[in-house]
């Protein structure tokens, strides 16, 4: 036997082990599984070389737990350690690290929880345990070892009567641990950290039926064996070649995935790269709602089929936060920091290659099945836009496959749509004029008046939608994006033939003059225009600058405060109609009632009338018609 002390000056490394190197004391059972998983892995190779001349066999990791002697045992049949090579590896390397460790990020520690990053990854196991004993058989022939340390410096080291080659961990779990003792809490650990690791991990037995002999009597009762309980899925979907798998594979690992999750993801992207660096993967397009929040951290990062994290901001790029799917890289270091992984030089690549291959991927299904991607669009556009705003490299390809819908679900690209309405709604300063609406029904009227001069209306209607237009206007030269509520119709696209006004400048002066006393000031500037005799004789309008910064700054940029700026509105009065002639030549008080029935009416086609003075309005019609 012989014993010793873990040569390291830093008496108390256990307590600070416990407090510093994980924030998440669950994750000791992802560490110890993928020891175990490296040793099997590492023996796999050996015997593959030539160098291990044993039988690999169909090794297995088991994990037991035993309640009444309060342990937790982990146990692999893999490579094996002699007792020189414990002593190296748990006593002097380990340690070593770690105390390099500990000098360098006492203060950080807590944040950066970098502990896999220094081999420390079998030290997790003080955290939960109070004592932790190693017995392990190499595959050399070498008689197996057994170690024991109760968290202090000290150690033993002797020999043991261990028979089969690999390593068990026996964790003595400590009193403030023994959630750990629970079999729903370590089957939630091994689901979450180690469901695709790529040696079987057996978790206890499970039932399974015996199949029924064909002489079997008809009171035959069906027979059932245990047999091994397999908790994880070694081969997972994003393991195999893209040729190897069909759609319903990829349907199958996404509830696989996401078990909870009743709804189709509507498409995926198989990622496979292995130069510059080494990158697998499935990513899944859900269906999108228009709330940006809700969707986040749902793609999960692995490396080398080892969960990390669902926090992939800084290696996905911040538009694609918001699909689905899995990603494995051995480039991605485990355990670090989000500010480390932000300034890695290869999580930059990473992130630029995937934007490229969503593009691409993007492109592709827009030009298989165009029909197919129309239909989609609704549920995607959201990403899509978000990333041409974000990403400049997404930005460039998106030309390609970006829709723009218009009101009556026409799908145009950029370039398509520019073609498609040169002739008509280019206005007299040689500017192209894109008319857009927000929503169908509440500017109905506006869509109309514009369809009737037979101009075509875009449908815009997601939250970003005056960010990303106002990227395309400085990006197109000679275009212009304006609501159709913006301005009346032959203001919105100014063409050279004008209208003459029926009233003389003298009737003007006073209409405006007229008006102005009985309209709010605070929210409303009145405009006199000559239109159709047929057009309606009051129109809100709402510039569209002053809507589009106060929306911009609502969603983050634009011009700082015009949030909480009040709403400005235009009323157009159209000079031409009979009302505008009513009203002149009616006494005062009739001349009030007028207005103010008018501008109501206005309201109500803008969705403005509302509380007392909706009541207010029905109370005053309902007179009018007794």
């Amino acid at each position: 036997m012989s014993s010793g002390k873990i040569n390291v000056s830093v008496e108390n490394i256990f307590p600070l082990i416990k407090k510093f190197l994980y924030s998440d004391h669950e994750i000791f059972l992802r560490e110890l599984v993928s020891n175990a998983t490296d040793a099997t892995l590492k023996l796999k190779h050996l015997t593959s070389i030539g160098e291990a001349k044993v039988e690999y066999g169909n090794p297995i990791i088991e994990v037991k737990i035993d309640k009444e002697g309060k342990k937790l045992h982990i146990l692999d049949q893999g490579l094996g350690m002699t007792a020189e090579e414990v002593e190296k590896y748990i006593n002097q390397i380990a340690f070593s690290g770690a105390e390099e460790f500990l000098e360098k990020y006492k203060d950080s520690a807590k944040d950066s929880g970098v502990i896999g990053h220094f081999g420390l990854g079998f030290y997790s196991a003080f955290m939960v345990a109070s004592k932790v004993e190693i017995i392990t058989k190499s595959y050399k022939d070498e008689p197996a070892a057994h170690w024991t340390c109760d968290g202090s410096p000290e150690f033993t080291l002797v020999e043991s009567d261990k028979k089969d080659r690999g390593t068990e961990i026996i964790l003595h779990i400590a009193d403030d641990s023994v959630e750990f003792l629970e079999e729903y809490r370590i089957r939630e650990l091994l689901t979450k950290y180690n469901k695709f690791m790529p040696v079987p991990i057996k978790f206890g037995t499970k039932k399974e039926a015996l199949p029924k002999p064909d002489d079997a009597p008809e009171d035959y009762k069906t027979e059932y064996i245990d047999v091994d309980n397999i908790i994880n899925n070694p081969n997972p979907a994003w393991t195999k070649q893209p040729t190897d798998l069909n759609d319903e594979d990829y349907k199958n690992f996404y509830r696989e995935l996401y078990p909870m999750q009743f709804e189709e993801p509507l498409f995926n992207i198989h990622l496979n790269v292995d130069y510059p660096f080494n990158l697998t993967g499935i990513l899944y397009f859900p269906k999108m709602s228009s709330d940006l929040q809700l969707q986040k951290d749902k793609i999960q990062l692995y490396q080398n089929q080892v969960f990390v994290t669902d926090n992939v901001e800084g290696i996905v790029p911040e538009f694609l936060v918001m699909l689905k799917g899995v990603i494995d890289s051995p480039d991605i270091p485990l355990n670090v920091s989000r500010s480390y992984l932000q300034a890695d030089g290869n999580v930059k690549k990473i992130s630029n290659y995937i934007t490229r291959k969503v593009a691409d991927k993007l492109k592709s299904l827009f030009n298989e099945n165009r029909e197919d991607f129309e239909k989609k669009w609704n549920d995607i556009k959201i990403v899509l836009e978000y990333g041409m705003l974000s990403e400049p490299k997404f930005y460039e390809k998106a030309g390609d496959f970006v829709l723009y819908p218009t009101v009556d679900d026409k799908y145009y690209t950029l370039t398509e749509l520019k073609d498609a309405i040169k002739d008509n709604q280019t206005d007299k300063n040689g500017k192209l004029v894109v008319l857009y609406a927000s929503n169908k029904d509440a500017q109905h009227s506006y869509i109309d008046i514009a369809k009737e001069k037979g101009y075509q209306v875009l449908l815009l209607d997601s939250p970003i939608v005056s960010h990303l237009i106002q990227k395309l206007e400085a990006d197109n030269e000679n275009l212009t994006f304006t609501r159709v509520d913006s301005d009346h119709i032959d203001k919105l696209i100014q063409k050279d033939e004008t209208q003459i006004s029926k009233l003389s400048e003298e009737e003007s002066t006073q209409l405006k003059t007229v008006l102005e006393e009985i309209v709010p000031k605070t929210n409303y500037t009145v405009q006199l225009e000559p239109m159709d005799s047929s057009a309606a004789p009051f129109i809100i309008t709402q510039p569209e600058f002053m809507r589009r910064m106060k929306e911009m700054s609502q969603t983050g940029g634009g011009m700082f405060g015009m949030g909480n700026f009040p709403d400005m509105y235009n009323l157009v009065v159209n000079t031409n109609s009979e009302l505008a002639t009513t009203i002149l030549k009616a006494d005062k008080s009739v001349q009030e009632s007028l207005v103010k029935q008018a501008l109501d009416l206005a309201k109500i086609s803008q969705g403005l009338l509302k509380g007392e003075e909706l009541t207010a309005f029905v109370k005053r019609s309902f007179e009018l018609i007794k």
